[in-house]
Parts: C-alpha cells; sequence; structure tokens
C-alpha cells in the first residue's frame, strides 16, 4: 500500500516557519469525497507511526492534521505526542458536547487546539476558552465576518487567528493589517513587488556558474578561475566538498581538486543551493527550503522519465522556479539578468517543455491535487505510485543539504 501526504507551511508575522499542516489522500485518484475525514486522519496517523518518519515531513516542527469528531471520540491524538501535534478540528464538525468534552480534555494534556476553516456561530463561544487558534479562509471570508469574529474572540486572548489560503502578497498584507498572527498559503511564492533589483558581485560569480555548469561538457579551467578569484565562495567550496555528506577518505584542499571529485552533478547542486540562499537571506527560509525541494524532486523525475541528456537542468529549473519571489521581481526581469539555458528560460517563462511538465506535476503535488498530479505523471509516461517516494526523497535530501550548508 502506498502513503500520499503533502505539506503546507504555515508562517508567524515575520515569515518564519512555525509547522505544516498534512494533507493526505488514499492514492493519487482516490480523492475527496471518497474517503471520509475519519478514515483519511486514521491513515495519516498510521502513516506517521509504521510508513515514515513524521519529521520527514515537518522538519521538526508541529505537525497540523485534521481530525473528526470520530477520530477525536477515540482519542486519536494522543497517540502524537503534544510537542508534534496541533489538532485541528475539521469544518465539518458540528459544536456540540461530545466535541467540548473531547476538546477540554485535548486541553488539560497540553494539545495546541484549531478550529479549522471556521464559520462563525455563536454556540463556538462555549469552546474558546479551550482554543488556541482559528483559521479562517481568506478567499471566502469577507471583511465585516473577520471583524465579526474577532469581536466575538476579544474577550479570549488566548485565540490567535490564523489566515489560510493567503495566495498573494496583497492578501498577506491585508490579513497582517485584519490582526492575524499566522498565515498558511503560497503568498511568500509571488513577487511582492515588481521592481529591479541588481545583484552584488559574488551572486553574478554564482550565476556566472550556473551557466558554465549547464553545458554538458564543463570548462574545468573556466569554473576553476572563476572560484579562485572568490575567495568567499571557495571557502565554501571547501566546506561542501570535505563535508561528511561525502564520506572522503582524504581532505580535499584544493578548488581544482574539490570540483573534480564532487563532480558536475553535486556541483551544480551545490551551486544552486548556494545562489538560492544568498539572495534570498531577507526573505523567508522556507523559500529555500521550498526551491530545494522542487530541485531534487524535478532531478528525480527526470532521471526516472530517461528524457533529458542532463538531469541537472531539471534540478535547475526546480530551484530557479521561486526566483521571482526572492528577488521581489517578475520572472521576466529575473530571466533576462540569469545566463541560464534556453529549455530553463521556456520552461519558467512561457510554461513550455518538458521541464514545464515536471515543474507543473511538482506544483499540483505541493498542493495536494492528487488528480491533477496523477493525470500529469501519466502523460509524461511516470508511474503514479513512485510520487510519494520521490517527494519523501525530495524532502530529506532538503534537509540534509540545509544541515550541511549550515543555512
Amino acid at each position: 500500500m502506498y502513503f500520499y501526504a503533502a505539506r503546507q507551511p504555515i508562517l508567524n508575522k515575520n515569515k518564519e516557519l512555525v509547522g505544516y499542516e498534512l494533507l493526505f489522500r488514499d492514492g493519487l485518484d482516490n480523492v475527496f469525497p471518497e474517503i471520509d475525514g475519519s478514515e483519511a486522519t486514521s491513515r495519516l496517523i498510521e502513516g506517521s507511526q509504521f510508513n515514515f518518519g513524521l519529521e520527514d515531513l515537518t522538519d521538526n516542527k508541529p505537525a497540523y492534521i485534521n481530525f473528526t469528531l470520530e477520530t477525536l471520540l477515540k482519542g486519536y491524538p494522543t497517540m502524537m505526542g503534544r510537542e508534534q501535534l496541533v489538532v485541528e478540528i475539521l469544518e465539518t464538525v458540528q459544536p456540540g458536547k461530545r466535541l467540548l468534552g473531547a476538546v477540554q480534555d485535548l486541553k488539560a494534556k497540553g494539545y495546541t487546539i484549531v478550529l479549522d476553516d471556521y464559520q462563525h456561530q455563536k454556540v463556538w463561544r462555549h469552546f474558546y476558552p479551550f482554543i488556541d487558534q482559528i483559521k479562517i479562509d481568506m478567499l471566502t471570508t469577507d471583511v465585516a465576518t473577520i471583524e465579526e469574529i474577532k469581536e466575538a474572540i476579544a474577550p479570549f486572548k488566548n485565540i490567535e487567528l490564523v489566515a489560510e489560503k493567503v495566495e498573494t502578497h496583497e492578501q498577506y498584507q491585508q490579513a497582517l493589517e485584519l490582526g492575524f498572527s499566522y498565515f498558511q498559503g503560497f503568498f511568500f511564492a509571488k513577487p511582492e513587488v515588481v521592481q529591479s533589483k541588481t545583484l552584488p558581485p559574488s551572486e553574478m560569480a554564482l550565476a556566472e556558474l550556473l551557466y558554465e555548469t549547464s553545458s554538458v561538457d564543463v570548462d574545468l579551467k573556466r569554473i576553476t578561475q572563476v572560484f579562485e578569484r572568490d575567495v568567499n565562495l571557495s571557502y565554501k567550496l571547501l566546506r561542501y566538498s570535505n563535508s561528511a555528506a561525502f564520506k572522503r577518505r582524504a581532505e580535499i584542499s584544493t578548488i581544482k581538486q574539490a570540483l573534480v571529485v564532487l563532480g558536475n552533478q553535486e556541483l551544480k547542486k551545490f551551486l544552486s543551493l548556494l545562489f538560492a540562499s544568498q539572495v534570498s537571506s531577507e526573505k523567508p527560509l522556507e523559500l529555500v527550503r521550498l526551491s530545494l525541494t522542487r530541485a531534487r524532486f524535478a532531478e528525480l523525475l527526470a532521471i526516472k522519465h530517461h528524457k533529458l541528456k542532463d538531469t541537472g537542468m531539471a534540478f535547475l529549473a526546480g530551484m530557479m522556479s521561486l526566483m521571482d519571489a526572492i528577488l521581489d521581481e517578475s520572472m521576466e526581469s529575473v530571466m533576462s539578468k540569469l545566463p541560464l539555458a534556453i529549455e530553463i528560460k521556456d520552461a519558467l517563462l512561457k510554461q513550455e517543455g518538458t521541464l514545464a511538465s515536471y515543474l507543473t506535476l511538482i506544483k499540483q503535488y505541493e498542493q495536494a491535487d492528487w488528480q491533477g498530479a496523477n493525470e500529469a505523471a501519466k502523460q509524461l509516461g511516470l508511474d503514479p505510485d513512485l510520487l510519494p517516494d520521490y517527494y519523501h526523497e525530495a524532502l530529506q535530501w532538503c534537509d540534509q543539504q540545509m544541515e550541511v550548508m549550515a543555512i
């Protein structure tokens, strides 16, 4: 049996990661409502206990998991530690005495309780003393209703508001002004402002290296020269190549030796990671994490697909897919500054080509659009059942790289 799950980040006002909501489906074809909420929750908890390590999906942050009344009454939340779990009460659960008793019990045990996709009713007031967060859908809830909810919870200082489905920076700003404390959605994956930003010399050197390594036939002498004129880059290359991740028997002490030992594929990954982390220094760390995960996911798809001569192009396309958000400008402007292969630019600017197909599939998986991901995989001739393995491998690889680079 395959286990399908994706995650969506939840950030605070400083755009720092505070947790992930985990989204479950029983296979890519089996989307809601063909499986009820209780079964989905049961499978997700089972999977977290037996199929995979929860930390692989949450980076040791709390997991926001939906619970139905049935799963709450069965005590399923207590199968997970209170530090690991944030209990979300599904919007389909009606307020009543049994639910109130379950909430009071969980609260007494130290669990964090959230009302998901909240629909305002006065009867919920009985629950407010035990509720930590209320999630509000920003696409379906108007400002007047939000103000009404804020007035109702005003006496309860324990409750914080979470804005769901925040898709743009403008929606994020509106939620911030309305007093929300946490934000869930893909607002950080959009440009905040359309403006022009000049890349500093170190980042231009990285962009030059990305271009030099985008060719199948790499000019080692040329790449060595670029590294040798930048002390900071040289230090990071030697530190990376000597890290425990590669289990070297002897220490690498020269630029040329490091380049030869790493090889073109690992060098591309190193450069992409370094570029994204440097230019996103003032942006949410989640951007780097998502970029890395996309990059590795795309590379794994390309390796299995057998259609690209250089699968490193898929890696780079995945990494660059969030560069508009990282640099706060349009993708057109970003691509005009970076000397990347035309296939990568076509994928990011025109959504054309094989690379664009990989990115479409990846975005559908990230957003738990299992049906769309399934169809995209089939069109590429890939087995949809393998997508969860690729996703989990990409997450684990991302965590390892961020640890190696001390990001």
